[in-house]
C-alpha cells in the first residue's frame, strides 16, 4: 500500500469516529428530570485488622475477686419500702441507780432505783391535714435494805392534736385536740401505806377542745391556743372523792360523821387553754424536750391558771446509753396541802394549794424501732 492510501484510510477513520461522537447521546433521555435524590455519604467497609503480635506487657490471665480487704455492713440492709406519710416513733427507756455498802463506817443503806419509760408517736401528714399522736409511759420505784419497794415516778399521758390548714404555706390551722392523763399505781405518803393520797384515774384529766396550732415546718414546735376547753376531772376511788380529793365535790356528813351523801366522782370546767411542745438540739448529743400546758377556768375562778410544765435534756453516748435530766412543776388551785382536821377526823381546814417540783436524774439504756 502506497503512502498516499495509508494516509486516506486514516482521515476516513478520524471522520467516521468524530461522527460517532457528534452523533451520540444519553441514556437519560434530556427533556426528562433526574432522580431527587442527593448523595452525600460515602461509606468505606474495611476488614478488620488481626493483631499479629502481642506486646510483652499485656496481661491475658482472666481476673481473680478477692475478698481479703473487704468489710462485712454495718446494718442490714433494707428492702425498699413504699413512701408513706405516716411517721412512727417508738423509745423504750430504763434508768437504773445502785448503793451497796460492806462495812462501811459511816453507814447507809443499800438501795437500788430504776426508772422505765416509753413513747410512742404516730404522726400523720400530708398536704394540708397533720395528725400527731402521743402516747408517754413511766413507772419508777426505789427499793431500800430493810424497807418495802417506793413508787418514785407514775404516769399515763395520751396527746392527741388534729389539725388542718387552707394551703401549704401557711404554718397555722385550725385545729381540735384531746389530753388523757393519769397514772398506774396508788401513791401514799411513806411511811403510811394504808391510805392512798392517789390511785388510778383518782385523778384522770381530760381535756377536749378547738382551737388553732402554730406548727413550723421541718422543726418539732407545737403552739396550740383554744378559747373554748372542756376540761374533765376524775377521781373514781369513793373514799378520795368522799374527802373532795382534786377538787370534786366533797360527801356530806353527818355531826357524827355519817356520810349523807356520796362525795362527786367528776369536776368539770370551761375555760382557756394553751399548750406548747418543743424538741431541740441544744448542743452536740444533747437533746431538749419542753412541754407546758396552761389552763384557765371562766366559770370558777377565771385569771387563776393552772400550771403544768416539764423540761426534760436527753444526754447521748451511743445508740443505747443515754442519761437523762429532767424537772416537773405543776400548780393546780385544786389539789390542796395542810389540811386540818379535829379529834373526831372530820377536816376543819381543807388547806391550800402550793407549787409542786419534781427532778429526776438517771443514766440508762435506750432503745429505738
Amino acid at each position: 500500500m502506497s503512502s498516499r492510501t495509508l494516509l486516506q484510510f486514516i482521515l476516513l477513520n478520524i471522520v467516521l469516529l468524530w461522527g460517532l461522537v457528534i452523533s451520540a447521546q444519553d441514556t437519560i433521555p434530556t427533556n426528562q428530570l433526574g432522580d431527587s435524590t442527593k448523595i452525600d455519604t460515602i461509606v468505606i467497609r474495611t476488614l478488620p485488622f488481626k493483631v499479629r503480635h502481642i506486646p510483652r506487657g499485656v496481661n491475658l490471665v482472666n481476673p481473680k475477686v478477692r475478698f481479703k480487704h473487704t468489710k462485712p455492713l454495718d446494718k442490714l440492709f433494707k428492702k425498699f419500702r413504699t413512701p408513706s406519710f405516716w411517721e412512727r416513733i417508738n423509745q423504750l427507756g430504763l434508768n437504773v441507780s445502785e448503793v451497796a455498802f460492806i462495812n462501811w463506817k459511816a453507814g447507809g443503806n443499800n438501795s437500788i432505783s430504776a426508772l422505765a419509760n416509753g413513747r410512742f408517736e404516730r404522726n400523720y401528714k400530708f398536704r394540708h391535714v397533720q395528725w400527731t399522736n402521743i402516747l408517754d409511759l413511766r413507772y419508777g420505784a426505789n427499793i431500800q435494805e430493810g424497807q418495802k419497794p417506793r413508787k418514785t415516778e407514775d404516769a399515763i399521758r395520751f396527746s392527741s392534736t388534729f389539725g388542718y390548714r387552707r394551703d401549704t404555706i401557711s404554718n397555722w390551722y385550725y385545729s381540735v385536740k384531746a389530753n388523757f392523763n393519769t397514772q398506774f399505781y396508788s401513791g401514799f405518803r411513806y411511811p403510811d401505806r394504808e391510805t392512798p393520797v392517789s390511785r388510778l384515774m383518782a385523778p384522770g384529766y381530760v381535756f377536749i377542745g378547738a382551737g388553732t396550732s402554730y406548727i413550723p415546718e421541718g422543726k418539732k414546735f407545737d403552739l396550740y391556743i383554744s378559747p373554748l376547753t372542756l376540761k374533765a376531772t376524775f377521781v373514781l376511788d369513793q373514799n378520795l372523792a368522799n374527802i373532795g380529793a382534786f377538787g370534786v365535790e366533797k360527801a356530806v356528813l353527818n355531826p357524827d360523821g355519817t356520810i349523807l351523801k356520796e362525795g362527786e366522782n367528776q369536776f368539770i370546767e370551761l375555760g382557756f387553754l394553751i399548750t406548747n411542745n418543743w424538741e431541740t438540739q441544744v448542743a452536740k448529743n444533747v437533746e431538749m424536750r419542753h412541754r407546758i400546758s396552761l389552763y384557765t377556768d371562766y366559770l370558777s375562778s377565771f385569771g387563776n391558771v393552772d400550771v403544768d410544765w416539764e423540761l426534760n435534756f436527753n444526754f447521748i453516748v451511743n445508740e443505747f446509753i443515754s442519761a437523762s435530766l429532767g424537772t416537773h412543776v405543776i400548780y393546780d388551785d385544786d389539789i390542796l396541802f395542810d389540811e386540818q382536821k379535829d379529834a373526831n377526823g372530820l377536816i376543819t381546814d381543807p388547806g391550800k394549794p402550793r407549787i409542786q417540783f419534781k427532778q429526776i436524774l438517771g443514766v440508762g439504756v435506750a432503745y429505738s424501732f
